[in-house]
């Protein structure tokens, strides 16, 4: 496959970016996105040039590293992260777009990188449960029931990519936000802390300056882990009874 890429070319936040033309040839359409990023980077070396920069840990989907937006979709035209993305879902001669994530959360960092450590902090504010300190509880010790298992786990799956703030035309956090509310406030361990949890990760998701909420849907369909829209609609459940109860 002989391929055009318009790569976003930014040496920092603070500098101006633009779209950059390669020509790439002898992709495999087996070859990952990522893959064919990295076959551009080594022609640049060996012509002297700048790498394009881009993020990606375990190439596996599941660290939610590789974030682009690929002409004009996060994470490309299937509903997958953009490591699993095959060149066969692209045709030969085709023009491709590759930016960075857009959010004003989401500062640039360089090229395709974004710094997210907004969502770190999100977390930091209340992703985590009271747990006693000693040995590891008997299993099956605390019992929950299978639906709230399969609600929790369901949410669990969010590997923090943040498609779902790159897809909504708004930049908004919600359906992350929701996500690693739900998976802990449905459980008994996560009980403690429930109603200071999904207020402490609200309020510190706004001071991030992340984008309001419309449920326009756009998250939810972009989500390469399949995140539910009704996620937002349960946890801002949560967040008014515990709005009401004063935490």
């Amino acid at each position: 496959m002989r391929l055009t890429l318009r790569v976003w070319r930014q040496p920092n936040a603070d500098a101006d970016g633009a779209l950059s033309t390669y020509e790439v040839d002898g992709i495999s359409p087996d070859m990952s996105f990522l893959e064919m990023l990295d076959t551009l980077n080594e022609e640049l070396i060996l012509q002297g040039d700048d790498p394009v920069a881009f993020d990606h840990d375990c190439r596996e989907g599941i660290c939610g590293a590789c974030s682009l937006v690929i002409n004009g979709a996060a994470h490309g035209p299937e509903r997958t992260t953009t490591c699993q993305l095959h060149m066969r879902s692209f045709r030969d001669g085709d023009t491709i777009d590759i930016e960075p994530w857009r959010a004003a959360a989401f500062p640039v960092v360089k090229d395709l990188v974004v710094d997210r450590s907004a969502f770190d902090r999100i977390i930091q504010a209340g992703g985590y449960i009271t747990a006693p300190t000693g040995a590891a509880p008997e299993a099956h010790a605390t019992p929950v029931p299978k639906p709230d298992a399969e609600f929790a786990f369901e949410h669990a799956e969010c590997i923090g990519c943040g498609a779902c703030v790159a897809a909504c035309p708004n930049g908004a956090a919600m359906l992350f936000t929701s996500a690693k509310v739900n998976h802990l406030n449905v459980l008994p361990q996560g009980a403690p802390e429930r109603g200071s949890r999904v207020l402490d990760m609200v309020a510190q998701m706004d001071d991030e300056g992340f984008g309001g909420c419309t449920l326009a849907g756009e998250c939810a369909t972009a989500c390469p882990k399949g995140i539910p829209l009704f996620s937002i609609t349960a946890m801002n459940r949560e967040f008014l009874r515990a709005a009401r109860k004063g935490r």
